[in-house]
């Protein structure tokens, strides 16, 4: 109860806090998107994610592809089975506007998930926001991952994790959510403050930003 209440103060003052302080960076870039992509919103049109105990959300990121990316992807299957084949992401991915790749790399389009942890959707750390057809498929391909799946869906997705700070997207699946289910297991303030603080290290270098 303690480890609870004391995690959603952490994450209401941790998200206004960022808000406050990324306001600059976050208005550019939803400037920048809107000049470069008039069409399109400046959130991404992407399916909902996944939350605590398998409920979907709308988990807000800047957009960084083109408007109906998804029904795009879904519209050319050999792009969709190399999207599935590379861990759900593809190094060049024609969908991506221009300077996405930038905007990806120090995780500039994930600063409106802040929005999500004062919506109590998300919590600053926590395993990935993964989407459930994601789950649903690599279930299928690994089935061995069933019971770590089931872990992570039992507490709330984060903005950043155990799995981000140890090699972010470069982490296969099996090896990702066997990180994320550790980190659902044994969560603890101190643990949580760990990884927050390792976080910036792992923004600013870029590695394996997805």
């Amino acid at each position: 109860m303690m480890y609870s209440i004391s995690k959603r103060l952490i994450d209401i003052v941790g998200s206004v806090f960022c808000l406050i302080i990324f306001s600059p960076v976050i208005i550019v870039a939803a400037v920048y998107i809107k000049i470069i992509s008039p069409d399109g919103p400046i959130f991404a049109d992407t399916p909902k994610r996944a939350a605590k105990g398998g409920r979907e959300f709308k988990m807000y990121k800047f957009r960084t592809m083109i408007p109906n990316a998804h029904e795009y992807m879904l519209s050319h299957p050999e792009l969709y089975e190399k999207y599935k084949n590379n861990n759900y992401k593809l190094d060049d991915d024609p969908r991506w506007l221009p300077g996405a790749k930038f905007i990806r790399k120090y995780s500039i389009d994930e600063f409106p998930q802040f929005i999500n942890v004062l919506f109590g959707d998300m919590s600053l750390v926590g395993p990935r926001a993964y989407y459930p057809f994601e789950l649903r498929d690599q279930e299928k391909v690994y089935p061995e991952t069933a019971a770590h799946i089931k872990e992570v869906l039992s507490v709330k997705p984060g903005i950043t994790g155990l799995w981000q700070v140890s090699g972010r997207s470069a982490v296969s699946f099996p090896d990702r959510i066997k990180i994320d289910s550790y980190y659902a297991t044994k969560h603890s303030v101190l643990l949580d403050l760990t990884i927050l603080l390792k976080t910036p290290a792992a923004l600013l270098s870029g590695r394996g930003a997805c």
